[in-house]
């Protein structure tokens, strides 16, 4: 796993989305086992607990099982799932921020759509 981590966010929460990145990017593939929470803890200079929480938390949404006495797994379906929730919050986060603020400064959708061609062809 790769990054470093910050203060702005919790650190459980920055492992947790550290492996998402990961498992849509391929690097862990569905049924696939990922790194231990000792093996988190050390990589990241952590308490295991915290690296535990993160990783539990992945479980509670089904991203990720646990095989007794084994480790952690990617499990089948991980990959949509994660889309899924992320979209939901790119909805919740941008785009009805996006829209709302174009409604005040009354731009109609035909420009807003033009806006944002304009700035994926910038991208």
């Amino acid at each position: 796993m790769n990054g470093m981590l910050n203060e702005q966010t919790s650190i459980y929460l920055q492992i947790a989305q550290m492996m998402e990145n990961d498992i849509l990017r391929g690097i862990y593939q569905e049924e696939e086992q990922v790194p231990s929470t000792n093996e988190l803890a050390r990589q990241f200079r952590i308490n295991p607990a915290t690296a535990a929480k993160g990783v539990n938390l992945l479980v509670e949404e089904g991203i990720l099982y646990k095989k007794r006495g084994i480790g952690m797994f990617v499990s089948t379906g991980a990959v949509a799932a994660i889309r899924q929730k992320r979209k939901a919050a790119f909805y919740e986060d941008y785009v009805k921020t996006l829209v709302n603020e174009a409604k005040n400064l009354h731009i109609d959708k035909a420009e807003l759509l033009e806006m944002i061609g304009k700035a994926q062809s910038e991208g």
